[in-house]
């Protein structure tokens, strides 16, 4: 695995990975149109590291967090989120561990119809113990958390490009997970308001003490990880 160290992560290695890969291998399809997708992967990431993953489009990244994040089922081999064996595991095992990550993507998903506080609140539907006052007041503090104090009753249509992305952030981090994973979130974005956008998500996610996996195309970000790991036709190289 070619492993770029931007900082040092000697601090983290003394706790058990937050995510444990051994020897996933993934497939795609059935019969004579089955394709393999992920060759051999092996990786750990440990509480509070910041990972970029790089590669060509078509490598594998997309699937490989999508595993990890339990929204595509694991086939072969051991992979371990937040100690949960997510091969084989049942519907509901999935469930509770996709309640412990935070997911932010490159089209930032909002829904047009509800305002960025309504947005934000979605992620706590799943939280049957708080109230409805106590998730919107969560939602709240979480906007303005990202500067979006003034527009938390603002449309996604009247939002910058920017502004949503940061509304994806409090979406993603307003149920304090313990995993943050990024599907190139500034690919849509200018350089300033990318790296705003990154720099943002690295003082809030280390505040609430997650873990960021990172997919990027983004040679601009790159600094701001503790590691920067490549993939290629299916495999970290």
């Amino acid at each position: 695995m070619q492993i770029v160290n931007r900082r040092s992560s000697n601090q983290f290695k003394t706790n058990e990975p937050v995510i444990y890969i051994r020897n996933i291998n993934h497939f795609f399809g059935k019969g004579s149109l089955r394709k393999q997708v992920l060759h051999n992967i092996n990786l750990d990431i440990y509480p509070g590291e910041i990972v970029m993953m790089t590669g060509p489009s078509g490598s594998g990244k997309t699937t490989l967090l999508s595993l990890i994040g339990a929204l595509r089922s694991c086939q072969h081999g051991s992979l371990k989120v937040i100690g949960q064996e997510l091969c084989n595991a049942k519907p509901n095992q999935l469930i509770t561990t996709r309640r412990q990550i935070g997911y932010i993507f490159q089209g930032h998903n909002l829904l047009d119809s509800l305002t960025a506080r309504q947005n934000v609140e979605l992620s706590l539907e799943l939280h049957n113990h708080l109230s409805a006052n106590a998730r919107q007041a969560k939602a709240l503090r979480m906007l303005q958390a990202v500067g979006l104090g003034d527009r938390v009753n603002y449309y996604p249509e009247n939002l910058s490009g920017g502004q949503k992305q940061r509304v994806a952030i409090a979406r993603a981090l307003v149920a304090n997970p313990k995993i943050i994973l990024a599907d190139e979130p500034t690919a849509s974005l200018d350089k300033k308001s990318g790296r705003d956008v990154v720099e943002l998500m690295q003082n809030l996610a280390q505040e609430q003490g997650c873990t960021i996996l990172l997919v990027t195309h983004d040679n601009r970000i790159l600094d701001i990880a503790f590691r920067v790991i490549s993939m290629e036709d299916g495999s970290l190289t």
